[in-house]
């Protein structure tokens, strides 16, 4: 694909539904007693998976033009697939699958495409295995027969949301209170969603503790803007001249909303308006306009916050002034690539001043980047990330694979051309 240049973004937008909250809505309504209406989700090829699986467990799932409708059928009423499950380039259907199917009465196995066939098990399964789980192989495809579980404290080794929420998930069927301990604070909404259908979960500072549960209570739910999903349009607003794009209904949870801390800290002209809550999650429209930034140290603490939104905040970093050093961000090494890696080969390609770290890099303003031919390692967010470089390059860039945004981001491309000013 060719990537068309315009001179500036302007106008008012909604993104798609949020990925991480889409994924949770359907597991969690399935295992509800009752239906789930959901409003707002995210119709990407992984939240597409997550619906496929879960029919293919026996639950009715009803999807029109402005709603889908879980049909629930209670935390014992899944049914023994009669064919492996199949995640396509989800992970996150995948670890948090490990975690609903270990506490089962059937046997089940898993697998993905060739990206998820790569990504790291182990750290799901090890801590599933101490609750009793059984489950072969350390990559995908996995077979897991259902057991009985006990509770157990872990304490987390990286800060994983996956890994937390598969625990949790877990924990549901476990007896007594099953704690997870984490590392650093990452995103919440699995806690969230279960406090809201009723199961006994309790959060202490970085401690999350969820007791055996006998019901969820199912309710309807919305799924707010996804703030990954945003992020690409934040950052374009801010390099690319004359602009400004306001992002309405914007998921803004402190769990996710590191972007929104960073942005400020490098002076972008960033504002969030309209604070409220929808389905327990906190909303708002977010404004950003052309801005003159510069460098700073993203590490520690934020980094799970704004994970996924690191290839965006790369292509920021390109036009700030100074140098911008990102570390403690070895989990980008097993995403659907090595976003380091690929961040920093396809940067290099059209002349961006980076280097690659241990656990990150380090990138300095580059007054003359040229278009290339740019490699997307089939990753939805290297793609859109890639596709706002080429905006300020000089000459032309092209994409190898485009179509690899519907994982997240269904229509981005045409959303992104709809604000040409």
């Amino acid at each position: 694909m060719n990537i068309k240049k315009i001179r500036s973004l302007n106008g008012v937008i909604e993104v798609p539904g949020d990925k991480s909250i889409s994924h949770r809505a359907v597991m969690l309504g399935a295992l509800a007693d009752g239906d789930t209406e959901i409003y707002g989700f995210l119709k990407g090829a992984d939240c597409l998976a997550t619906i496929d699986c879960f029919r293919k467990m026996g639950i009715k799932i009803d999807e029109s033009e402005d709603r889908i409708i879980v049909h629930g059928k209670g935390l014992h009423g899944l049914r023994a697939p009669s064919e492996t499950l199949y995640t396509a380039n989800s992970g996150t259907t995948t670890r948090l699958l490990c975690g609903i199917l270990a506490g089962q009465g059937f046997d089940t196995q898993i697998t993905g495409d060739a990206s998820v066939q790569k990504r790291p098990m182990k750290r799901v399964i090890e801590p599933l295995s101490k609750m009793g789980a059984h489950i072969e192989g350390d990559f995908c495809p996995l077979r897991i027969t259902g057991s009985k579980l006990k509770s157990i404290t872990y304490d987390m080794t990286v800060a994983s949301a996956q890994v937390k929420t598969a625990i949790l998930l877990a924990g549901l069927y476990a007896d007594g209170t099953t704690t997870v301990n984490e590392i650093e604070k990452s995103r919440d909404h699995t806690e969230l969603m279960l406090s809201s259908m009723g199961a006994d979960i309790k959060t202490n500072g970085l401690s999350v503790s969820v007791s055996k549960c006998e019901k969820l209570t199912p309710h309807n739910i919305t799924v707010c803007g996804d703030i990954s999903s945003a992020a690409f349009f934040m950052v374009a607003a801010a390099v690319m001249p004359d602009s400004r794009v306001t992002i309405k209904n914007a998921g803004i949870n402190p769990t996710r909303s590191g972007i929104i801390d960073v942005m400020r800290e490098m002076g972008a002209d960033i504002t969030v308006t309209g604070e409220h809550t929808v389905s327990g999650e906190p909303v708002g429209d977010i404004t950003v306009s052309s801005s003159k930034m510069h460098g700073t140290k993203i590490s520690g603490p934020i980094i799970p916050r704004l994970i996924d939104e690191i290839p965006a905040i790369a292509v920021l970093a390109a036009f700030a002034e100074g140098e911008t050093v990102i570390s403690d961000a070895r989990e980008l090494k097993v995403k659907e690539t090595n976003r380091i890696r690929a961040i920093v080969d396809e940067f290099t390609k059209c002349g961006v001043d980076i280097t690659e770290t241990e656990d990150g890099m380090i990138i300095r303003r580059t007054k003359n980047i040229k278009g290339a031919d740019f490699k997307t390692y089939g990753d939805h967010r290297m793609a859109m990330s890639l596709a706002i470089l080429a905006q300020n390059a000089e000459g032309e860039s092209s994409l190898d694979d485009s179509r690899c945004v519907d994982v997240s981001f269904p229509g981005f491309f045409d959303l992104f051309y709809s604000l040409e000013n």
